[in-house]
């Protein structure tokens, strides 16, 4: 059986004598080659090893380095995600379906992507299936926030012989692709982001997302300018929340206009947003899909008019606030002084969730449909080109 050889970083991890070794590394730094190692290793000369994982999902790279390296030296039990050496066991198990894990006992447990379990799964279900063996556990994750794996690398960081801690940004792989891919990162996500996911920083949960919104604010033309394209970014409402159209000059980022509908029918609404079409001659217009949504754009196509639509999920929310946060950051968009719109940025507000989540949404009493509109504006200003459809 041939493993891949470990960096000398990495070694120095694995052969750490502590019991709990908290590793909390940034991404592509080599976590799952180095932990992978262990465990096969350790599992190959007779030790009980337990992989856990957030999801099934997330087993996957580790069963094609388990594969690709013990075909040869183990039996394995795909349907089980296991493979067995002799006396000695490797199964990957996944975090969001415990049970199988309970009552079990392992000489090692290694927690993939830690940050992103329940803490309960940690401290109710992991730890007791160490304490029959005096096992061990490693790890592993890059930081999200302020949470349960935070304070364990904390734990870790003290003088404390059974369990240290370890921290390593990105850059540190000394792959030339890795490192190419943090420096370009640096340019396509919020600092916020760049600092959790390649410096491997544990950055505080909550607070606002959006930076020098002030800043942004600039001058502009409010009626149509030659030669400019424009594109406008929808969220429908309808008596709670309001539906909000912003306008777009692609060429400068400059919001030039924002339209405020509460409380009207849908009818009027759909009528306002072609009455601006008709004034702006909109190359492209992104609307919300959720709810209403959905029929609004396919009675606006039938129109005629250039609209595409974007469902708004946990998981399409958080590339699309992220790129409005690094556009604003770096004052790469132009905002009107908008006293509602400004309020609503200032505000937003970000909550990991004890699933690894994260969560924007408005304070409670407040809005957020300035913020959507735009950046589903923004997110169209940036693709202005051939019209195609716009992923959701």
């Amino acid at each position: 059986m041939q493993l891949p050889r470990l960096r000398r970083d990495q070694h120095a991890i694995a052969v750490h004598p502590a019991h709990i070794k908290v590793v909390a590394m940034g991404r592509r730094w080599g976590k799952t080659i180095m932990a992978g190692c262990l465990a096969v290793g350790e599992a190959y000369y007779g030790a009980q090893v337990a992989w856990v994982v957030p999801t099934y999902r997330n087993a996957r790279p580790l069963w094609r380095f388990v594969e690709q390296h013990v075909a040869q030296a183990a039996t394995i039990h795909r349907s089980e995600m296991a493979v067995k050496f002799g006396g000695g066991r490797l199964g990957i198990y996944t975090a969001d379906h415990d049970i199988a894990l309970r009552g079990e006992a392992f000489d090692l447990v290694i927690v993939d992507e830690a940050a992103r379990i329940r803490e309960e799964t940690w401290t109710d279900v992991i730890m007791p299936t160490l304490a029959d063996r005096d096992g061990r556990a490693i790890l592993v994750s890059t930081p999200r926030g302020h949470n349960w794996f935070w304070r364990e690398y904390l734990r870790g960081s003290l003088d404390n012989d059974r369990q240290q801690s370890w921290r390593a940004p990105s850059v540190e792989n000394p792959s030339k692709a890795i490192q190419g891919a943090a420096t370009r990162a640096k340019e396509l996500v919020s600092e916020r982001t760049y600092r959790q996911e390649w410096l491997a920083e544990f950055v505080e949960d909550g607070g606002g997302v959006f930076r020098g919104v002030r800043k942004c604010v600039k001058e502009h033309a409010v009626t149509p300018v030659a030669g400019l394209t424009y594109v406008i970014g929808v969220d429908w409402g309808r008596t709670n929340d309001a539906t909000v159209f912003t306008i777009i000059a692609t060429e400068t980022m400059q919001v030039v206009h924002i339209a405020k509908l509460l409380d009207v029918d849908y009818a009027r609404q759909v009528a306002q947003l072609t009455h601006l079409a008709t004034i702006w001659n909109p190359y492209a217009i992104i609307a919300e899909t959720n709810s209403m949504g959905g029929p609004l754009v396919e009675s606006l196509q039938r129109a005629g008019l250039p609209v595409e639509g974007f469902a708004t999920t946990a998981q399409t929310k958080l590339p699309l606030i992220d790129a409005l946060a690094l556009a604003i950051e770096r004052q790469d968009i132009g905002l009107t002084n908008n006293i509602e719109l400004l309020a609503e940025l200032e505000a937003y507000e970000s909550e990991r969730l004890p699933s690894g989540v994260v969560r924007f949404s408005a304070p409670q009493g407040m809005h957020d449909d300035h913020v959507i509109s735009l950046a589903l504006a923004y997110r169209a200003a940036r693709r202005a080109g051939p019209l195609v459809l716009f992923e959701a």
